[in-house]
């Protein structure tokens, strides 16, 4: 045994200091987390923890595989050692570029938290911030993965060449799709020219309505009046005709229409329309001083279409916004359908009229009045 030891007492002790260095780097790693991680709940409660777990884990990942390499000096060949020694080189260099990454992604997605918080807190749009950080946390992975690539020979060749400038366009144009590349198009031109932002109410059709969440690099996520989430790709809402309710002027004009039969008198029936409307209390009273003056309602009321069994009857009702246009639509509805029963004013239901011949080569006339 004393003669085992002393024979291999220089790979003992070189073994020795590789394991004790590993854990001690292990242990460091994972205090120092542990304190960073308290850290950051204190000083902001809200903020993402999980980049903290992932540079942890990658850290005792990276001690692992170069302790492993170190070790297996002891077992190897001095003509083996220059390939052990490669793949030491390779395991620091492709662990300190995957550490920067994780760094700086981490640190430019706080800044830019921080930035879109400080927008929401003065009522200022966040929306560049929020595309923004995408693009940035994109591009340092992007490039992070382009360092990682200059450690292997046989792709140093393209690396360099993406790093250098054009190339980048180059390779996000032959490795994306043609989709992939109209939808980040799609988004950079939703940004510059502003058709809408977070948190406008946009009409995309009748049933995609909703307020606008966020607008990432491929899509626009839209949460509708159903709290469902909305998806839609930015190169296929970049090219619909979209209303956007928040654009502008806030206040609009609701077409509140409802149709009445034949026999039901039209001015009753304009004239209860135009009562339930001013009275709701989400009536938005859009008359000029001059309007006012020459005495025009606030709700205008007309006979717009003669239809095959019915009369259809408009009521032009203002609200301050879009939500409150939608609601007092609703309940003018309901309340419009009361009186109509208490006025005697019939609603409007397919008429359908029916010409018999009888035996006597007679035409009888038979009304049929079918209610839907």
């Amino acid at each position: 045994m004393t003669d085992f030891v002393e024979t291999y007492r220089a790979h003992i002790i070189y073994g020795a200091v590789v394991i004790i260095t590993v854990s001690v780097l292990f242990i460091l790693t994972n205090l120092i987390n542990r304190w960073l991680l308290k850290k950051e709940a204190e000083k902001q409660p809200g903020v993402p923890l999980k980049p903290l777990k992932i540079l942890k884990k990658t850290l005792n990942t990276l001690w692992v595989v170069l302790g492993v390499i170190a070790f297996s000096f002891i077992f190897v060949d001095s003509d083996k050692s220059d390939t052990l020694k490669e793949y030491f080189r390779l395991a620091v260099h492709l662990g300190l570029v995957a550490v920067a990454t994780i760094v700086l992604a981490t640190v430019a997605n706080m800044w830019f938290k921080r930035k879109i918080e400080e927008k929401i807190a003065f009522q200022y749009d966040p929306t560049s911030y929020k595309f923004l950080r995408y693009v940035a946390v994109f591009t340092i992975c992007f490039v992070g993965v382009l360092f990682g690539l200059l450690a292997f020979p046989s792709l140093k060749g393209v690396a360099q060449t993406a790093l250098g400038g054009a190339g980048v366009i180059a390779i996000i144009a032959g490795v994306a799709s043609q989709e992939a590349l109209s939808n980040l198009v799609g988004g950079v031109f939703i940004i510059s020219f502003k058709p809408f932002k977070i948190g406008d109410v946009i009409k995309l059709s009748d049933t995609m309505v909703g307020t606008v969440t966020d607008i990432t690099l491929r899509h626009t996520v839209i949460r509708n009046f159903e709290n469902k989430m909305i998806v839609i790709p930015n190169a296929v809402i970049n090219k619909e005709k979209l209303i956007n309710y928040d654009l502008g002027e806030l206040k609009c004009c609701e077409h509140i229409e409802v149709g009445i039969s034949y026999d039901s008198n039209i001015e009753d029936a304009k004239r209860i329309l135009q009562e339930e409307c001013e009275k709701h209390p989400l009536i938005y009273d859009n008359r000029s001083e001059l309007d006012k003056q020459n005495g025009k309602p606030i709700v205008r009321t007309a006979l717009t279409k003669i239809n095959d069994s019915s009369y259809t009857i408009r009521a032009w009702a203002w609200g301050r916004n879009f939500t409150d246009t939608f609601n007092l639509k609703c309940d003018v509805f309901e309340s419009v359908i009361k009186r109509y029963d208490e006025s005697n004013i019939e609603m409007a239901y397919p008429t359908r009229t029916i010409y018999m011949v009888s035996d006597t080569n007679e035409k009888v006339k038979v009304e049929e009045k079918q209610k839907v």
